[in-house]
């Protein structure tokens, strides 16, 4: 069975072939950052009209890679949700539009199951049941993932998740958006330990997260510096080495917490701060300590696509459980939306 996955949540245009039999045939993705620079984030308006231009000849270009035709395409997977309405309802029209003119089913994905399930597209593929941590925009979840479809919250954040405190950290300093990409660039010149930072909720005694302390701590750190003379840019590596670690520190300590407590070994981290590379040092040093396996997407993966959605779908079909997603309603989109309501 042949899937094509379309993803629209946000700012990049993914579209992707998967095969139920043999994998990952094509993936082409657009990304919408360099208009987004102007205003320093994300227009949902712009973004939504952008997808509209791009996922037509993605559709076109992934078809011509993977030498196949729409004739070939079994179903059609699709974004529901979680994501920006506009940009969702684009995706979630194509998809069944293209799904009704071939007499095929449409597949609604959860935006956060693909990335969930994203691992499995590297070479070394996890084992059930495992403990992911997933930080991906808005996101910062532990979940214990115990078979496809089953998914168990064990925390997330209060506030600002990992990705945010990237984004507004970069931004306080002046970098230029995407935050959180630029600001770790610039951290791998700098002193992690050159200024004290706080690590929210560390020792909360519970899995949850909170990104928000951090983000005025570094506000006031700057304050601070400022009243001596405008920043060197030594001060601006070392603090943004200084956040970065506060971040991954959090991030690791609560990733290894929730494994102990899960009595599995093998940790998945996925979303788009899973390309951190300091991050990915760190959970690989504390996996390795407890002779356990810790796995990631393929970096090309990362940031949201559409192979992971039609990745999702296929792993849907095969474990036949399709028409076992739980929705909120018989909407095509859902902006909001809670990982734990597909579990079956």
């Amino acid at each position: 069975m042949i899937i094509l996955g379309i993803e629209s949540s946000c700012d990049e245009t993914g579209v992707a072939l998967v095969s139920t039999e043999s994998g990952l045939l094509a993936h082409a993705l657009h990304s919408q950052i360099a208009m987004h620079q102007a205003y320093g984030g994300v227009v949902p308006e712009l973004a939504s009209r952008d997808h509209i231009r791009r996922v037509l000849p993605l559709t076109r270009e992934v078809l011509h890679h993977a030498d196949l035709t729409l004739k070939d395409i079994d179903a059609v997977a699709y974004t529901a949700g979680p994501g920006l309405a506009g940009a969702l309802l684009v995706g979630a029209s194509v998809a069944r539009s293209l799904a009704w003119s071939l007499n095929i089913p449409t597949i609604p994905i959860h935006h956060l199951e693909g990335h969930l399930l994203s691992p499995m597209l590297a070479e070394a593929v996890p084992d059930f049941p495992y403990v992911a941590l997933l930080v991906s925009g808005g996101h910062t979840q532990l979940m214990h993932v115990k078979a496809i479809g089953q998914y168990a919250l064990l925390g997330e954040t209060l506030d600002d998740a990992a990705g945010e405190a990237f984004d507004k950290s970069a931004k306080l300093m002046g970098l230029p958006y995407p935050g959180g990409p630029a600001l770790a660039a610039l951290a791998d010149k700098g002193d992690p330990t050159a200024y004290d930072l706080p690590r929210p909720m560390m020792h909360s005694g519970d899995l949850d997260f909170s990104f928000s302390g951090l983000k005025t701590a570094v506000l006031t750190t700057l304050r601070k510096l400022e009243q001596q003379g405008p920043l060197t840019e030594q001060q601006r590596q070392d603090l943004a080495a200084s956040v970065q670690a506060a971040i991954v520190e959090v991030l690791g300590y609560k990733a290894i917490k929730a494994v102990k407590a899960s009595g599995s070994n093998r940790l998945v981290v996925a979303g788009g701060v899973g390309a951190n590379r300091q991050l990915r040092d760190y959970l690989t040093r504390q996996m390795q300590k407890r002779n356990g396996e810790v796995f990631f997407p393929p970096l090309a993966l990362c940031t949201d696509n559409g192979a992971m959605i039609a990745h999702a779908a296929a792993e849907r079909v095969k474990a036949g459980l399709v028409e076992k997603m739980r929705r909120p309603d018989n909407a095509a989109v859902h902006p909001r939306w809670d990982l734990a309501d597909i579990s079956v």
